[in-house]
């Protein structure tokens, strides 16, 4: 592995690996707080690791939960998000952290053991400024297995690697990210304005200025999936929503496989709605239905019957709430052209 530079202070067995920052925006996650942070701390990593809990205003016990970590392990830091969105959470935890390589990691993702090794290795190996890997969508219920099949098909959403896989190598995105402190000073941090996609939009603003997103599928991730159809449409509906206010921000970064979902859902609205006087355009709502429920029988070969039932409804949620997301997503929710990238104030000082 090609070295980063050494801190003077470092123990011999630590030379070479470069303390991390991992930052974790925490919001009513009382329940599995100290399972997501006892895997952080657990990483088989030869460096030094510090996590940075940005808490925002729980209705459970999350904050005395976060304080009890924080004060039993000096590894771990916490400071508040009032506003308890994420891209303010993330911004208040990288203002916090202190080292020159940053770990976004979410509350409920479960992490490899080598999950850090193995992006460390790579930022070195391939000079880029943000790696990460697949989001591996694992379900326990038949619903949410039906709905970590889908996740992982192209079928469900698309050909992007950190959804279903792939070879190394540039992406426009990946899931979650561990990044170069400089690439984040240079764009200045997540978007506040971004409610979801913020991810995919800091992404783009870091290849925009000459920087490298570095796919590795040896990171998988372990996620798990929203347990019903009312959350997956909510979860869809918002992806789609905010895409859409992405591609307004900046030009030229929708393509046919974004398009998709909207096209049909018009489609088969039209359809439905002269049907009643031209029959035969029912064809359009039917046909989607029967390439859906075929498109179901080849992908969920592998599910049980339980969660083979169900992948037509959830193929259906997420490609709908999506479609009509996007549609629907109103222009106040665009950024204007040329404002600068917004944070709460006082702004973080990401080079400090």
């Amino acid at each position: 592995m090609k070295q980063f530079p050494d801190s003077p202070h470092a123990p011999a067995e630590t030379r070479g690996w470069p303390p991390i920052s991992v930052i974790m925006p925490v919001l009513n996650e009382e329940r599995h707080l100290r399972e997501a942070v006892g895997q952080v701390l657990a990483q088989q990593y030869p460096g030094e690791i510090e996590l940075v809990l940005a808490v925002g205003p729980s209705q459970d016990r999350t904050q005395e939960v976060a304080d009890a970590i924080a004060a039993a392990d000096r590894r771990v830091t916490v400071v508040p998000n009032p506003t308890g969105r994420t891209p303010n959470a993330l911004n208040a935890a990288i203002a916090a952290s202190r080292n020159d390589i940053v770990a976004r990691v979410d509350g409920h993702a479960m992490l490899p053991s080598d999950y850090l090794r193995v992006a460390v290795e790579t930022l070195a190996e391939t000079g880029a400024d943000n790696v990460g890997g697949v989001m591996a969508a694992e379900g326990i219920t038949p619903f949410e297995q039906a709905v970590a099949c889908a996740m992982t098909s192209k079928i469900g959403v698309g050909a992007a690697a950190f959804h279903v896989g792939g070879t190394a190598g540039p992406a426009d995105t990946v899931y979650l990210g561990v990044f170069r402190r400089s690439a984040l000073a240079r764009v200045g941090g997540y978007d506040e304005h971004f409610q979801r996609a913020q991810d995919w939009e800091m992404n783009h603003r870091i290849r925009q200025t000459g920087g490298l997103v570095w796919f590795q599928p040896r990171m998988r991730v372990s996620y798990r999936p929203r347990p019903n159809a009312k959350a997956l449409a909510k979860q869809y509906f918002h992806y789609g929503r905010w895409r859409r206010v992405v591609s307004r921000t900046h030009e030229g970064t929708i393509n046919l496989r974004y398009l998709a979902p909207p096209v049909a859902v018009l489609a088969m609205l039209l359809g439905l709605l002269v049907s009643p006087f031209f029959p035969l355009a029912l064809i359009v709502p039917g046909g989607y239905a029967l390439a859906i429920a075929a498109g179901s029988a080849v992908t969920g070969s592998g599910l049980p019957a339980a969660a083979k039932l169900r992948l037509p409804l959830v193929y259906a949620t997420m490609h709908c709430s999506w479609g009509w997301g996007f549609l629907t997503s109103p222009r106040k929710l665009a950024r204007p052209p040329g404002q600068a990238v917004r944070r709460e104030e006082p702004a973080p000082r990401f080079g400090e």
